[in-house]
C-alpha cells in the first residue's frame, strides 16, 4: 500500500482502477477537488504509477471481489467509480476469482460485458458503497461536438464517418465492441476482445491507408461504467498504420490528456471530429 498526504475535504471516493490513463487523470482531479482517493487496482491492469497519484491503494487480481469491498470499507469509501478497462482476454487467462465472484457468475445468464458490470456494481452497492456515473468529477475532458483539429475531414471521409457511424451503433447494441474501422465504406475490422487499439491496429494493416475510426458509446450504456475513452495512444496506434479520421461521440467520450493527442494528430494530419447526432448514410 502507498499513502500520499495532502489537504482534502474529508470526503473519500473510492476508484475501482483498470488500465490506462483514465484512473490517474481522475485521481489527479479529485484530488485538486479535495477529495482523498482510495484505490483498488487490478494487477497486470491498472499502471504502477497510479500510486503516486492516490492517498491509498490496494492492488488486488482480477475477481477478488471480497478483497475490493474489505479495502473500500476499512478505507471508509461510500462512493466509488470504476474508471480504465479489464483486457477481456484475461477473462480467459489471468481471473482468479473468489468464492463471491463465482456466486456472481453463476448469476449472469448472459456474458456480456454490461450484464457482469451491473451485477459487479449491484454487488458493491448492497455493502453500502455507491457506484457513481464515470464521468464523476470529470467536467471538462468529455468530447465537444465538431472538429477538433485544425484539419477537417473531407467529403469522402465524411462518407465513411457517416457510415461508420451505424455500424458501431450495431455492434454496440449487440455490446460486441464500440469501434469500427472503415475504409471506401466497407468495414475493414470491428473491436473485439483485443480493445480499440488492437482494432485499429488490425484494420489499418488491411486498409494500407485512408482508414476512418469510429468510435460511440453502446446504445444501451451504462454510464457508471466502460464509456469510450481516447488519448495520445490512440493517435499514435492510428498514425503508425496511416489512418486519417477519427470520429468519437460528443459528450459521451472521455478525452484524455487533450493538448498531447491534438499536437500528436496535427503531427501526423489525422482529423478528429466530436459527434452527437448523424443522418443515416443510406447504406
Amino acid at each position: 500500500m502507498a499513502s500520499l498526504p495532502h489537504v482534502t475535504n474529508g470526503e473519500r471516493i473510492g476508484l475501482i482502477a483498470g488500465n490506462g490513463r483514465f484512473p490517474i487523470i481522475f485521481a489527479d482531479n479529485a484530488r485538486k477537488l479535495g477529495y482523498y482517493v482510495s484505490a483498488v487496482a487490478h494487477i497486470g491492469e491498472a499502471e504502477p504509477e497510479l500510486e503516486q497519484h492516490v492517498d491509498r491503494i490496494h492492488w488486488i487480481k482480477i475477481g477478488q471481489l471480497n478483497k475490493l469491498i474489505h479495502a473500500f470499507k476499512a478505507d471508509g469509501v461510500e462512493r466509488a467509480v470504476m474508471l480504465g478497462g479489464v483486457k477481456k482476454t484475461h477473462v480467459f487467462t489471468t481471473v482468479r476469482p473468489d468464492l463471491r465472484a463465482l456466486a456472481l457468475f453463476a448469476r449472469v445468464a448472459l456474458w456480456r460485458d454490461d450484464d457482469i458490470l451491473r451485477e459487479i456494481a449491484a454487488e458493491i452497492e448492497r455493502e453500502g458503497i455507491v457506484i457513481c456515473e464515470s464521468t464523476f468529477g470529470l467536467q471538462g475532458i468529455l468530447v465537444e461536438e465538431g472538429t477538433l483539429t485544425v484539419r477537417a475531414p473531407s467529403e469522402k471521409e465524411w462518407e465513411d464517418i457517416r457510415y461508420g457511424w451505424e455500424v458501431v451503433h450495431d455492434i454496440g447494441r449487440l455490446d460486441i465492441g464500440q469501434c469500427v474501422v472503415i475504409k471506401d465504406r466497407v468495414v475493414v475490422a470491428v473491436e473485439a476482445v483485443e480493445g480499440t487499439d488492437g482494432a485499429i491496429k488490425r484494420g489499418g494493416d488491411l486498409a494500407k491507408e485512408g482508414a476512418v475510426v469510429v468510435k460511440r458509446s453502446k446504445p444501451q450504456q451504462d454510464l457508471r461504467f466502460d464509456l469510450p475513452a481516447v488519448g495520445p495512444r490512440t493517435i499514435e496506434v492510428m498514425a503508425s498504420v496511416k489512418a486519417s479520421v477519427l470520429a468519437i461521440e460528443a459528450g459521451r467520450t472521455i478525452l484524455l490528456d487533450r493538448e498531447i493527442m491534438l499536437e500528436k494528430a496535427r503531427s501526423a494530419r489525422i482529423a478528429i471530429v466530436g459527434i452527437r447526432t448523424l443522418e443515416p448514410s443510406g447504406r
